[in-house]
């Protein structure tokens, strides 16, 4: 680090007794304002620093990708490269399920958010490789051997890129930065921000779609030559890390990778947090239509969903899919609810909403709580002086809460539960309480992520099943 001019406070130490990898520890009492590291641009490995610099340009490549071509370049080079010894002490790859065996991550992933989307960055990042990488390798703009280039050293690149890069600025782009990437996550919890003297934004982390880290590369270009010229230096200035919550003697300092559930966490660095409150589970629009096919008809289902859409309502997507989130507390996502009271409407009150849908929707900015209270008033005989308290949120779900939708809950929670297989989240959490992180950590992790998971299940059956009881009280 001192040869390529990064330094680094002696308020911090280096801990690397810990089998499960680097901590770094404070040596003396850090208080929020310090500055502990500096990290001069021209240290990182990025597309633009790399010798494979022209090569990439010329290939147009862009973002994670262009990155993981730059690692596998330098580490190439070997004892040629300016990084030989940084790239040395990184592992030859990360503990991420990307590169888990196939059978193994099948395995200990079904049934969680990760087991399809590990499934489909393999196919990307198989197709990424034959249109971008192979190509590159075959016209010889790079002087290295096939070997280093095949997609088992592109997967492993990957690992490195998705798990330790970071966002330095506009013209380098994502980045290695050697003393950044030793600094371990903490969510909520940080002690340091990695950011550009220059730059209002912090950086402390790499910004990648939350369910693919594949289709990061799609989505992230080399910049315009015309702004950001090859070679040139748009900001000399170094990157800092600067303390910005106090820790004590002997502490642990720790970054931020971002506020993630532990999915996202396993799928990008490899590990998961137990008890971690921004854990979410999702439940397919498929799996809606499947149980309102099973109760009702096919036409039933497809009318009462397309009410829905054409009152402004949609899931969140990814890929081609389109779900709903049920947060850490249990609690459905407002649109799940929202379709769930749709397709439990008779038949007559339904024909009513029909002929007003156009009315509720406005041409302002789709606002979900005043149209749901539109709608409501159309569709219930509930008087005018209940409704007009739904002005938060929290009012419009305590009221879309019939016994109807709860049922319906109750039977998407057993449905979604299914997937786990036969297991109980009992007999889960025993395997956990039993399994070493470190001998056995993709076991380890991925019972963490099953169990956190399966428990916000758990908590939307007692949702539904609370305000089911409750409403049976109110109405006997």
């Amino acid at each position: 680090m001192r040869a390529h001019g990064v330094v680094c406070s002696d308020a911090l130490r280096l801990d690397a007794t810990d089998p499960l990898g680097v901590h770094v520890r404070a040596v003396t009492p850090l208080r929020e304002g310090d500055l502990v590291a500096t990290i001069p641009r021209g240290a990182c490995l990025t597309p633009r620093t790399t010798g494979a610099a022209g090569a990439i340009e010329a290939a147009e490549l862009g973002g994670c990708l262009a990155l993981a071509v730059a690692v596998m370049y330098e580490r190439a080079r070997g004892a040629n490269s300016p990084w030989d010894a940084y790239l040395q002490l990184l592992p030859d790859r990360e503990s991420v399920p990307l590169v888990w065996p196939a059978d193994e991550a099948e395995r200990l992933l079904a049934g969680t958010e990760l087991d399809k989307i590990v499934k489909q960055d393999r196919e990307f990042l198989c197709e990424d490789w034959k249109e971008c990488i192979e190509p590159l390798i075959s016209s010889g703009g790079l002087d290295v051997h096939p070997d280093d280039f095949s997609l088992d050293k592109y997967f492993a690149a990957k690992t490195l890129v998705s798990s330790r890069s970071f966002q330095i600025d506009n013209y380098h782009g994502f980045g290695m930065v050697p003393l950044a990437d030793l600094f371990n996550h903490k969510t909520d919890g940080e002690h340091v921000h990695f950011t550009s003297a220059s730059d209002d934004s912090d950086s402390d982390g790499e910004d990648h779609d939350e369910q693919s880290d594949a289709s990061a590369d799609e989505q992230s270009t080399i910049e315009n030559p015309s702004n950001s010229p090859s070679g040139s230096r748009v900001d000399d200035e170094d990157l800092e890390m600067i303390v910005v919550r106090d820790a004590n003697e002997g502490e642990e300092v720790y970054n931020t990778y971002g506020t993630m559930g532990n999915a996202a966490l396993l799928h990008r660095y490899g590990f998961t947090e137990l008890d971690n409150q921004y854990d979410i589970v999702n439940i397919d629009l498929a799996m809606v239509n499947k149980w309102c096919t099973s109760i009702f008809s096919s036409r039933h289902a497809r009318a009462r969903v397309l009410l829905w859409r054409n009152l402004g309502y949609s899931g969140c997507t990814s890929q081609d899919a389109e779900y709903f989130e049920i947060s850490y507390d249990g609690e459905p996502q407002l649109e799940l609810l929202i379709l769930l009271y749709i397709i439990s409407l008779k038949p007559d009150v339904y024909d009513k909403l029909i002929c007003v849908a156009r009315d509720l929707v406005g041409d302002e900015e789709h606002d979900s709580i005043r149209n749901v209270v539109k709608f409501v008033e159309v569709t219930s005989s509930t008087q005018n002086s209940e409704l007009n308290g739904l002005d938060e949120l929290h009012d419009v779900k305590k009221f879309l809460h019939s016994e109807d939708i709860c049922s319906a809950l109750l039977s998407l929670a057993d449905a979604r539960e299914s997937l786990y297989g036969s297991n109980t989240l009992e007999e889960d959490e025993e395997k956990l309480q039993a399994c070493c992180i470190v001998s056995e950590r993709k076991l380890y992790h991925s019972l963490v992520l099953r169990v956190s998971e399966r428990k916000i299940l758990y908590r939307l059956r007692k949702y539904a099943s609370s305000r089911s009881k409750t409403k049976k009280r109110k109405h006997p």
